[in-house]
C-alpha cells in the first residue's frame, strides 16, 4: 500500500484527537484542515481539482510555524506568557507533521546542489534558486539562512 498523504496524516490525527480528548490538537489540527480546504478551494479555481500537493502542504505548515514563533515574540513582549504558551503547544502539534530540520552543514550541501542544478552564476539567478529549494525542501528549510547562503554563493 502507498504512504499516507499529508492530508490523510492530518485527518487520522484529529480523529484521534477528538477521541482522546486532546482539546489542543483538536483545535490545532481543525485551524490546519481548515487552512488547507482554503488553499484546496484557491488551487480548483486555478483548474487543479486534486487540491495542492503535499509539498505545499509543509510549506503552509512551517510558514504557520513562523506565524506562532512571530506571536510568541510578541506576546512575551506584553506579557501575555499564557498566550505564549498557547502558541508553543500549537506549535508541537504542527510540527510534528513537519520532517527534522536541516541542520547548517545539510543547507548548505542541499543549496550548492540546487545552484548546480539551475546553473546560477549570479545574483539575477537567486529567485529561480529560492524557488527550486522551496519546492524541493519545504517544511525542513529555514529559507531566511538558505537566502544567506545563496546571497554568499552567488555574491
Amino acid at each position: 500500500m502507498s504512504e499516507k498523504t499529508m492530508r490523510e496524516r492530518l485527518q487520522e490525527s484529529l480523529k484521534d484527537a477528538v477521541k482522546s480528548r486532546r482539546p489542543v490538537d483538536t483545535a490545532t489540527l481543525r485551524l490546519i484542515l481548515a487552512a488547507l480546504k482554503d488553499r484546496d478551494i484557491a488551487a480548483r479555481s486555478k483548474g487543479n481539482q486534486e487540491g495542492i500537493p503535499d509539498s505545499e502542504v509543509m510549506q503552509m505548515l512551517a510558514g504557520m510555524v513562523k506565524q506562532r514563533e512571530e506571536s510568541i515574540t510578541l506576546y512575551e513582549q506584553g506579557g501575555r506568557l499564557e498566550l505564549a504558551e498557547e502558541e508553543r503547544l500549537e506549535i508541537e502539534v504542527i510540527r510534528r507533521f513537519l520532517p527534522e530540520p536541516m541542520s547548517a552543514a545539510e543547507m548548505e550541501k542541499a543549496v550548492d546542489e540546487v545552484l548546480m542544478d539551475e546553473r546560477a552564476a549570479s545574483l539575477k539567478d537567486m529567485g529561480r534558486v529560492m524557488a527550486a529549494l522551496r519546492t524541493g525542501y519545504a517544511g525542513r528549510m529555514d529559507f531566511g539562512a538558505a537566502s544567506a547562503i545563496v546571497k554568499q554563493r552567488l555574491g
